[in-house]
């Protein structure tokens, strides 16, 4: 019987003492392979999250309004830069006008709420601007040019047809005074001058009666000639021309006349001064509101002509009472001193009022 040996057992090496066994090497492998797995989950959440956060901040940019004037962003109705509305690029039709009716008539328009105070607080406008609450009313600049505008629009309407004063005077002293319209004026100085001569054209006859001015004031070498034109002008379409020329000059001309106004208030409302800026801005308020207030007796007066006359009435006092009423709420003074302040106001202002329209209409005149 044979006997096979085993072979003998390999020996390890024992280890130092005081060190650590090295570690085995199929556990050393399993343990790197959750490691690594670890790593790569970890940096594809970071890249996940990188990822929804640009996404995020990508969304968040793209619901951003922006403002198709300076392209600010508007997070209202309106921008907070330029102050312009948000609306579509594109409008119906319907759309047009829902936004135009809006503007005229939405509740928290200026317009309707200016022109209330304008008729009847008397001096309220003023008193507001100066004291710095601005917002809720028109500028008052923009409200003068846009009422002086519409007021000699319908003066124009409204009196289509050229009248002529007439003063007759006795020893040179006026006694007589008498409206009449242009035509009627004419055809009077036609008979007083015995008419046309026999033979004699339309245009000849004005040259010959126009010659016969004889202007003897100041310039006369140079201003007979400019007034012997404009007669000649003014005959030729029978003042039309004249009227049409002055009621393009006069809105000019009371825009100018106002500061003379303000300079003469301040004459009178030196102690305590007052800038004159406030002045000006008084007469500003207070020449709208004649401008629509008589504009609306002008339409009351055509829609009922039989109370006409005490419409005309009405306006005539109200209108007094309404500047010394705005004096009094802008100045605080008492009445017996405002209506002492009012007297020569109101003589230098029909003065200057009478100079400025005659300067006007010789400018009218002389440009035509």
């Amino acid at each position: 019987m044979t006997t096979t040996a085993a072979p003998p057992a390999e020996r390890i090496p024992a280890a130092p003492a005081g060190s650590s066994p090295p570690p085995a090497p199929a556990a050393s492998t399993s343990t790197a392979a959750p490691a690594t797995t670890t790593a790569t989950a970890a940096t594809t959440a970071a890249t996940t999250t990188t990822s929804t956060t640009a996404a995020a901040h990508t969304t968040a940019a793209a619901g951003v309004i922006r403002c198709d004037n300076c392209g600010a962003a508007v997070p209202g109705r309106y921008c907070g830069a330029c102050g312009q509305r948000l609306e579509p690029p594109l409008h119906s039709l319907w759309h047009f006008l829902t936004v135009a009716a809006e503007d005229v008539t939405h509740a928290d328009s200026r317009l309707w709420r200016t022109l209330a105070a304008l008729l009847f607080k008397p001096g309220f406008l003023t008193r507001e601007f100066l004291h710095g609450r601005r917002a809720s009313y028109l500028p008052p600049v923009r409200l003068y040019l846009v009422l002086s505008v519409a007021f000699f629009l319908c003066a124009t309407l409204r009196h289509s047809e050229p009248r002529v004063v007439e003063i007759t005077t006795d020893h040179g002293a006026p006694k007589a005074m008498h409206v009449m319209p242009l035509e009627e004026a004419a055809d009077a100085a036609d008979k007083a001058a015995g008419g046309a001569k026999p033979g004699e054209t339309v245009e000849q006859r004005n040259q010959r009666e126009c010659a016969l001015i004889d202007y003897q004031g100041p310039w006369q070498a140079r201003l007979t000639p400019a007034i012997r034109d404009a007669c000649l002008k003014i005959r030729a379409d029978k003042g039309r021309s004249l009227q049409e020329a002055l009621y393009h000059n006069m809105p000019r001309a009371l825009f100018l006349f106002l500061p003379l106004l303000a300079g003469a208030m301040m004459l009178l409302y030196w102690r305590p001064q007052h800038y004159y800026v406030e002045h000006l801005l008084l007469f500003v308020h207070n020449h709208a509101a004649v401008f629509l207030l008589v504009m609306l007796a002008w339409g009351l007066s055509a829609l009922m002509p039989r109370v006409a006359g005490w419409v005309d009435f009405a306006v005539t006092l109200y209108i007094p009472w309404y500047v010394f009423r705005s004096m009094r709420v802008v100045y605080g003074q008492s009445r017996g001193l405002t209506l002492a302040k009012l007297v020569p106001l109101s003589f230098f202002y029909l003065v200057s009022g009478a100079l400025m329209f005659t300067l006007t209409f010789l400018y009218s005149a002389f440009t035509l």
